[in-house]
């Protein structure tokens, strides 16, 4: 499997399968953290605006890489049944899980906001990007939380993710519309998999991309920096 550089590269070979969307005036919403830079590549060749819809994947105990659930801003969360029934998630696990996970969301509204209010999504075309699906949970209630805010149409949009997730969200009738995912493959291990670089994205560049982004004013895309 040929592999993308980094987040960057990944962001621009997405944004060539997303031009279809390009007339149709869409938010383009990243996933903090490592979600924003492919997001700001592909908001950049579409023109649009960005933002970030801001997400918390809730770990098993065991294996916080492993997802059970994931929360979101306005109190959405979504759970796998599947996951915490193999697992024995407890009600308990869970309500300690999302204590924690609630207040490192808490902690990001804030500073990604930055006193900014998000951007208005109702009756638009939120386009939500995510550097890898994993399991899809956190980008489950992304969907679920733009389709709250308002957005008329959800579509979410990846580098690489496993079949099985990808072909999960594409059911999530009445939420997800359409799923573009340019690498599924069949022996997924994880999303870093798909990156030559796929080094932590820090707090700092989330902040720097979104700045640069409301710099372009409340009406207007995010624009080329010549790159």
């Amino acid at each position: 499997m040929e592999r993308f550089a980094d987040r960057i590269d990944a962001g621009r070979q997405l944004a060539r399968h997303l031009t279809v969307y390009q007339d149709q005036d869409p938010v383009v919403l990243g996933l903090p953290r490592g979600g924003v830079p492919v997001a700001y590549q592909v908001a950049r060749a579409l023109g649009a605006q960005l933002d970030v819809l801001i997400v918390r994947k809730l770990g098993v105990p065991r294996h916080p890489e492993l997802a059970f659930g994931a929360i979101g801003e306005g109190g959405v969360r979504v759970l796998n049944d599947m996951v915490m029934r193999y697992e024995q998630i407890s009600g308990d696990d869970v309500a300690a899980v999302e204590q924690l996970e609630r207040s490192e969301l808490e902690r990001r509204v804030a500073l990604y906001r930055d006193g900014c209010p998000a951007l208005d999504l109702r009756g638009r075309l939120a386009l939500i990007v995510d550097d890898g699906f994993a399991t899809g949970a956190t980008a489950r209630v992304a969907g679920m939380i733009a389709r709250a805010q308002g957005a008329a149409r959800v579509v979410l949009a990846s580098p690489i993710g496993p079949p099985g997730a990808v072909a999960e969200l594409a059911g999530f009738d009445g939420v997800i519309d359409d799923v573009v995912c340019l690498v599924s493959p069949a022996q997924f291990a994880a999303v870093g998999q798909g990156y030559v670089d796929f080094s932590q994205t820090s707090d700092g560049e989330v902040c720097e991309l979104l700045q640069r982004a409301r710099a372009a004013g409340p009406d207007r895309g995010v624009e080329s920096d010549g790159q």
